[in-house]
């Protein structure tokens, strides 16, 4: 198993001791449909996100969560922010279960970089009004320091301070994105989660920004949660790597050998499908079809509808994550021994 993520059994087997966010199976569900008509139709109904997601990240290192639109990697990071109730599971941050409700100081440590820094910066706020406030309100430095720190943290994002005053409408979009950052690193977390942080970018500031973080977490000993849909953007910033697949973890490992050899049907599709990433996996079959309603999850497998490798015990059984060298796949041919 990977020494930094660890799977579902490893977390409910004993925690590890060096891990510094650990989520245990995490469940989140929304009610589509409870008003007593529909109830008593029997036609009420949850739309299951997030199903039994297990996990644990070390203090220090990076992980990528991948996979399609709609597969649940936004509602984890939301939900590990305290944006939305867990159903069921636990997240816990150096050995102390984080709940819906927490302290000033709980919610500090695990800070978020929305997709979209021009609806996620006030518009009427400059980035000096932005970043004093949140000094002020969680008392991170004495009154007479906050435009200094203000400066400070402009700098930290490789910022010059004449953007201090300036309101995101005259800023572009990788110049919001770093304001993003600095407010997200303003409260001092240890836990930073970017979600699809650079999606919205254009290519070439889009390498600034990943740079950028890579050079956070290691200057400031961050644990980073990558979250995006684009394989090439993960591997240039992880350490290890979450695929996920209609609410669940499909496939976990360090990144260079879940993108070198990956074991799960549903990964060998996705990298089939970035023929840019690696052009010699040529045996590869490119990812076809659309994924089971989470309004009517299938039993089984939730992948052997769109599996070019399925067999009977995939539509019997759903398989749980299963160790091999090097990291877990939740696939019946890896306890086969198949590669």
């Amino acid at each position: 198993m990977s020494a930094a993520v660890a799977a579902e059994a490893g977390v409910r087997d004993g925690r590890k001791e060096d891990a510094a966010l650990e989520v245990d199976g995490l469940t989140v569900r929304f009610a589509v449909d409870k008003s007593w008509l529909s109830r008593l139709r029997g036609r009420a109904a949850d739309l299951t996100a997030v199903d039994s997601v297990s996990f644990a990240v070390p203090q220090g290192r990076s992980v990528g969560i991948v996979g399609e639109s709609g597969c649940g990697k936004s509602t984890v990071a939301k939900a590990l922010v305290g944006l939305v109730a867990p159903t069921s599971g636990t997240i816990s941050f150096a050995g102390r279960e984080l709940g819906l409700r927490r302290s000033r100081q709980e919610r500090r440590r695990i800070q978020m970089v929305f997709q979209d820094p021009g609806s996620s910066l006030n518009p009427s706020m400059t980035a000096r009004q932005a970043l004093s406030e949140l000094l002020k309100v969680h008392g991170m430095v004495p009154g007479d320091r906050v435009d200094q720190r203000c400066a400070e943290l402009l700098d930290l994002v490789e910022l010059p301070a004449r953007f201090l005053d300036v309101r995101p409408r005259r800023l572009s979009g990788g110049q919001r994105q770093r304001i993003g950052i600095a407010r997200a690193l303003a409260l001092e977390p240890d836990v930073l989660i970017a979600d699809e942080s650079v999606a919205a970018l254009d290519v070439s500031v889009q390498a600034s920004v990943l740079n950028l973080l890579t050079d956070l977490r290691r200057r400031l000993n961050l644990t980073l949660l990558f979250i995006s849909h684009d394989l090439a953007v993960i591997r240039h910033v992880s350490d290890e790597v979450l695929v996920m697949y209609l609410g669940g973890i499909v496939e976990s490992g360090p990144a260079e050998r879940v993108f070198d050899v990956p074991k799960h049907p549903y990964t060998k599709a996705l990298l089939a499908s970035a023929p840019r990433l690696r052009r010699d996996l040529t045996d590869l079959v490119p990812l076809v079809g659309e994924p089971p309603s989470p309004l009517d999850l299938p039993f089984g497998c939730r992948f052997a509808g769109r599996c070019p490798e399925v067999f009977d015990r995939c539509h019997a059984e759903r398989p749980s994550l299963i160790d091999h060298a090097q990291g877990c796949a939740a696939c019946w041919l890896v306890e086969r021994g198949q590669p």
